[in-house]
């Protein structure tokens, strides 16, 4: 960890450009003052075009560390970008962010990051004229996280919705951006702004907060107070809305096909509160929205939606970032030579992952240097990510230190507002009998099976060990089977052989579909006569698919925090509180709603 006359020496020409050292107002105002505009206007003065290029990229980068990763990160960064570390992506491309992946190897632990960290800062300030990194991550908690235990894991967005209380919502954005910050993280992609009204959005789902406009805006709101007064930059995404395709943007070109009105009453109020909250950045989608362009371009290559409606409309001056530009709803209709080109057309400020750097890099510098783009058109996308980066501290304080990570991230006091907030958000949709809560007199032998998908974070799970373990020390005698999304009629006949005998079971279900084995499992293990319990630990549809479960939860994630406070449910230490944030339709007949919003069942009188 680097000292404080070392960081000072380091940053000494952009504060001293910048006159910011004595002045700590000038890092926390969410309104810049022309005076603060005329200095960072002066330092975009001095810097090169190829300086002023690079700040409007944000890249990936494998290794846990700036200028020693691994062997194999050295290859992937030699084969995706050309360089061998964050260090050299940051000397030749002088890049404005860097993203950071669990994938990439970038998230092993909170002291391994806040290192990475202030690796990528002291890289970067070392350049010549050099500036601070914004580094960036997607931590949306729930399905979506990049840093996991021991940093605190919050409910997911949809439980939030479940939960109803914007309190709670605020808190864990709190929570969670305390934390990021503590590791050098100063930009999180949350929180998500898009209306889930597709129950088959294979993209969005429980990442939203739900169905309903006004409750999502609410909670969007709560978000953007909660991540922004911990120090971190919030990013509503993914505008003008992804939550009503049955498209993924990663590996398709969605369509959304809403009336104007529709956008203006279904999708835009959640963004427009986000706005009203001085939201400091904003991510678009890679959709097709006819009614608001009928070009057919993608939302992020559109002027029409970026500058006509969200900047002009809306009247949003923050800064734009794009999707991920490897995404192919963005790359089916341009060349990786034209996206990023477009983009800045349309009003985008931040590039985001291109597929090559080299290429999107290039490109933006050539389409200066030709006349297709003006220096001044960056300019005005460079003050912006510099604003960004002043309202943030990132010039005065770059770096982060072991004592901060030790204080803040992982601690006690988050953990169990993580498991309180939880408790808040476990729905319970089905009761007949009533079979719960389970009791260890009554039902003291438990199975739990299930699905037991990958987690979010890589440091989580597997669910059905997670529900067991729980479940155990609350004190029944568990045993799991983990029988996966797609169980084999060999694992079914396992499950149903080891059901025999007990007194409960418990099966955990993920995206159960009209074809999907789990149907078959929970089919067989209800022939059993052995009363069978159900959580639905990602959507909460599943129900419509199983309809001869009498006891039915959701979780709205499988993440342990979720997923213990279900198992706390299920054994009635916690009452059920959470309401459906989405109405679950008949599985025989779509149009009719099984549950409504605001369903949710409790114990008691």
């Amino acid at each position: 960890m680097p000292s404080r006359r070392t960081v000072l020496a380091a940053t000494a020409g952009v504060t001293a450009a910048l006159a910011l050292g004595t002045d700590a107002q000038a890092a926390t105002d969410s309104t810049p003052t022309t005076r603060h505009d005329k200095r960072l206007r002066a330092l975009i003065s001095r810097m090169t075009l190829e300086e002023k290029v690079g700040q409007l990229f944000v890249m990936r980068v494998y290794g846990h560390s700036a200028t020693a990763p691994d062997q194999a990160d050295i290859d992937a960064n030699l084969q995706e970008l050309g360089v061998r570390t964050a260090a050299e992506l940051l000397e030749r491309y002088r890049v404005g962010g860097i993203i950071y992946f669990s994938w990439a190897h970038n998230t092993r632990d909170p002291h391994q990051i806040a290192a990475l960290s202030n690796g990528v800062q002291r890289a970067s300030l070392g350049l010549p004229r050099g500036l601070p990194v914004l580094i960036s991550t997607d931590q949306e908690h729930g399905a979506v996280a990049r840093v996991g235990e021991p940093a605190t894991l919050m409910p997911g967005a949809m439980a939030l919705g479940a939960g109803g209380s914007v309190a709670d919502a605020r808190e864990a954005g709190r929570i969670g951006g305390a934390e990021l910050r503590a590791i050098g993280v100063r930009q999180d992609y949350a929180p998500v702004a898009d209306v889930n009204v597709n129950p088959a959005n294979p993209v969005i789902g429980v990442r939203s907060f739900g169905a309903d406009p006004g409750a999502v805006s609410g909670l969007v709101a709560a978000q953007v107070k909660g991540y922004q007064g911990a120090g971190v930059a919030a990013t509503a995404k993914h505008f003008p809305g992804h939550g009503d395709t049955a498209v993924d943007s990663h590996y398709g070109f969605p369509v959304i096909e809403h009336t104007r009105e529709q956008w203006t009453t279904l999708d835009a109020p959640p963004f427009r509160a986000a706005i009203r909250a001085g939201i400091d950045s904003i991510m678009t989608a890679h959709i097709m929205v006819p009614a608001l362009d009928p070009s057919g371009d993608p939302a992020t290559l559109s002027r029409p939606i970026l500058t006509g409606i969200l900047r002009g409309e809306l009247g949003y001056d923050g800064v734009v970032v794009t999707d991920s530009l490897g995404m192919q709803g963005v790359r089916e209709k341009y060349g990786d030579d034209q996206v990023p080109v477009l983009a800045l057309k349309a009003g985008v400020d931040q590039l985001l992952n291109p597929p090559s750097i080299d290429v999107a890099w290039n490109a933006v510098l050539n389409a200066v240097r030709a006349g297709e783009l003006t220096e001044a058109r960056l300019d005005e996308s460079i003050l912006r990510i510099l604003r960004l980066k002043a309202k943030l501290g990132l010039f005065e304080r770059p770096y982060v230190s072991d004592a901060g990570v030790d204080r803040v991230v992982g601690i006690r006091r988050h953990l169990d507002a993580a498991d309180r907030i939880a408790e808040r958000t476990t729905t319970l949709l089905v009761n007949e009998g009533p079979l719960l809560p389970l009791s260890p007199r009554t039902h003291r032998s438990v199975l739990v099976v299930g699905a037991d998908p990958a987690s979010p974070s890589g440091t989580t799970g597997p669910p059905t060990a997670v529900l067991a373990a729980e479940l155990a020390s609350l004190g029944f005698t568990t045993a799991g089977l983990s029988t996966g999304t797609a169980p084999t009629p060999a694992l079914v006949d396992q499950a149903v052989a080891a059901a025999r005998g007990k007194d409960a079971v418990v099966v955990a279900t993920y995206n159960v579909t009209a074809a999907s084995t789990q149907k078959t499992l929970v089919t067989r293990l209800l022939a059993t006569g052995v009363p069978v319990v159900a959580v639905a630990i990602r959507n909460p549809y599943d129900v419509a698919q199983l309809p001869g479960v009498k006891g039915y939860l959701a979780s709205y994630s499988w993440t342990d925090v979720e997923v213990r406070a279900a198992a706390r449910v299920l054994a009635g230490r916690v009452a059920p509180h959470g309401r459906l944030p989405v109405p679950v339709q008949r599985a025989d007949e779509p149009t009719e709603v099984l549950y409504p919003i605001g369903h949710g069942l409790t114990y008691g009188p």
